[in-house]
């Protein structure tokens, strides 16, 4: 694997770690798709930190586990913007 490879790999997983955030946030943040990110900290970390790797699969899968939360929030200030609009 390429350096710079192992190197991203390892900044998204940091970033994931102390903000918390999504795929999509990460993805934006570092101007990659979501699919290279899920490559990275699903596949590739797992081979270059495994400590790491879990710390960033257990933020994942609280993230996964919150996300219809974070759907219903955004529906519900949606209607709630328009209401105020009209």
């Amino acid at each position: 694997m390429k350096d710079y490879i192992e190197e991203r790999a390892l900044e998204l997983a940091r970033y994931i770690v102390e903000t918390g955030a999504t795929v999509r946030d990460a993805a934006k943040h570092f101007g990659v798709s979501k699919s290279t990110v899920h490559k990275d900290v699903g596949i590739r970390l797992g081979t270059i930190n495994k400590c790491l790797y879990i710390r960033v699969k257990e933020v994942l899968e609280r993230n996964k586990s919150e996300r219809h939360l974070r759907g219903g929030m955004a529906t519900k200030m949606k209607y709630e913007k328009k209401r105020t609009a009209s």
